[in-house]
């Protein structure tokens, strides 16, 4: 069976997330949709109400799971045998930064292997920083999340738009 793990602080999950994990549902058994628990990035939900946003919005996708995790994520995926991390890449800068982290997960653990899928066009620009600020400051998002994120997000922001 194989196994790929899509770490990420999802933070919230937005289309272009989603567009990657049912695209790579395609080329893997099971797709492990890995939270990390990093509280220093002073998240707005927290591992938990990430992680049920994450299970609501795959809901009937075929062998997706949700998962959190700390630590290496070369450790994660040996208790997981799994071997393969899919990164999602928008933009070169993108690429410059999961490069190296690509290359210390090999060094770490010579048996992973990194893929590097790009968003569908629609959301090549999409990120969770931008639609969060979009969001505080009035901005239409909800073609760039799903339905349930855009919920928890008037609910927890208290911005009220379309």
């Amino acid at each position: 069976m194989r196994i790929a793990v899509y770490p990420g602080s999802f933070d919230p999950l937005t289309n272009g997330h989603l567009d990657i994990i049912r695209r790579a549902t395609n080329l893997f058994d099971v797709v492990v949709v890995a939270v990390l628990e990093n509280e220093g990035k002073s998240p707005l939900f927290t591992v938990p109400e990430r992680m049920e946003l994450i299970l609501r919005c795959t809901d009937g996708m075929r062998g997706v799971e949700v998962r959190s995790f700390s630590g290496l994520l070369v450790d994660f995926m040996r208790g997981l045998d799994a071997t393969v991390v899919v990164r999602g890449i928008r933009a070169v800068s993108d690429y410059e930064y999961e490069l190296q982290m690509a290359l210390m997960n090999r060094e770490l653990h010579p048996g992973v292997e990194t893929i590097f899928m790009l968003p569908s066009v629609e959301y090549t620009f999409v990120a969770s920083r931008l639609v969060k600020e979009v969001f505080r400051l009035g901005g239409d998002i909800s073609h760039l999340v799903p339905p349930p994120v855009l919920d928890a997000l008037r609910a927890r922001l208290g911005v009220t738009t379309t």
